[in-house]
């Protein structure tokens, strides 16, 4: 087998596994790439060739020839949920709300508690102005982590208001403390003196100051194997820190994922208030990503807002 073909396996093995990585433990996810090799034998060479040539025409906004590169694979692995999750971001980004709407209840029938999923096909409602209502009864709303995620798509999405309904339902917790905080400083930002720095005592003793320094000596280091590991636990405790997005996008970007590096990236900048510094890293890495899978237009748009300011 020659070096690109290793390449694209390796890479196609680290998109299957890392779909639902914010929903998986470190620990887990160790298993799952002890495993790689037994784990990609069951995709045959076709269905890998028709799949990375679906991603390579998403990425050039060939959206019609991606569809029919993901519906081939379709009918090689009719139950797999990945395949129904590009789907449905295909259909998606080709306005076609409804087969778009279709597929993501399929994936995420599949993986309920997956929040890249869910987060998709809430963003597809929003597009078409329907409420969650209107699909309530065809997923498995009872599900707490599926509440879990809906909370923090919806605050994500700046639905303030239905992200408190939905947190309502759910018993306390240190991500529902988190997320009711979020969203009353985000309702008072405009009215709300800055608020003064942290004292260093208290820096000190912050899980997430701790755990940001530690993904910065981990980038500094080019470590991005454990960077993933590390960045990903963190997002499973605090799924709401913009920087550990930044900090798992750009693992991603370069343990040859850049397709999921920039949806993360791009996540990370829905949670950014006032980091103009950390905004710029985040455009930094999305001009890699994009350029690492040939689109170099959206590689620019990037690099240019850094330049910018904007």
């Amino acid at each position: 087998m020659g070096t690109w073909d290793v390449m694209k396996r390796t890479h196609f093995l680290c998109m299957l596994l890392s779909v639902s990585a914010m929903t998986l433990n470190t620990s887990y996810a160790q298993e799952e790439q002890e495993s790689a090799d037994v784990y990609l034998e069951e995709y045959t060479d076709e269905f890998q060739e028709n799949f990375f040539e679906a991603l390579k025409q998403k990425g050039i906004q060939n959206y019609d020839r991606a569809v029919d590169m993901f519906l081939k694979c379709k009918q090689l692995e009719p139950d797999n949920s990945v395949v129904d999750y590009e789907l449905a971001k295909a259909y998606l980004l080709d306005k076609k709300y409804v087969q778009a709407q279709d597929y993501a209840i399929k994936a995420l029938l599949s993986e309920p508690s997956d929040y890249w999923y869910l987060d998709n096909l809430l963003t597809i409602l929003d597009k078409q102005g329907s409420p969650i209502e209107t699909i309530k009864d065809r997923i498995p709303y009872g599900n707490k982590k599926l509440q879990q995620n809906m909370a923090v798509s919806l605050f994500k999405m700046k639905k303030y208001g239905e992200a408190s309904k939905v947190l309502d339902q759910l018993e306390n917790s240190l991500l529902k403390s988190e997320l009711q905080r979020k969203i009353k400083d985000s309702l008072h930002k405009e009215n709300e003196k800055p608020i003064a720095p942290i004292a260093k005592q208290e820096e000190k003793d912050d899980p997430l100051v701790e755990l940001r320094s530690k993904m910065e000596r981990l980038i500094s280091e080019s470590n991005f194997k454990e960077l993933l590991d590390v960045s990903q636990g963190a997002l499973d405790s605090y799924p709401l820190q913009p920087y550990f997005y930044y900090a798992n996008g750009t693992a991603l970007n370069n343990t040859g994922n850049p397709n999921k590096g920039i949806e993360v990236l791009e996540t990370g900048l829905d949670y950014l208030l006032d980091d103009e510094d950390l905004k710029n890293k985040i455009y930094k890495q999305l001009s890699e990503g994009y350029t690492k899978i040939g689109n170099t237009q959206k590689a620019s748009e990037y690099l240019n807002k850094i330049n910018s300011g904007s």
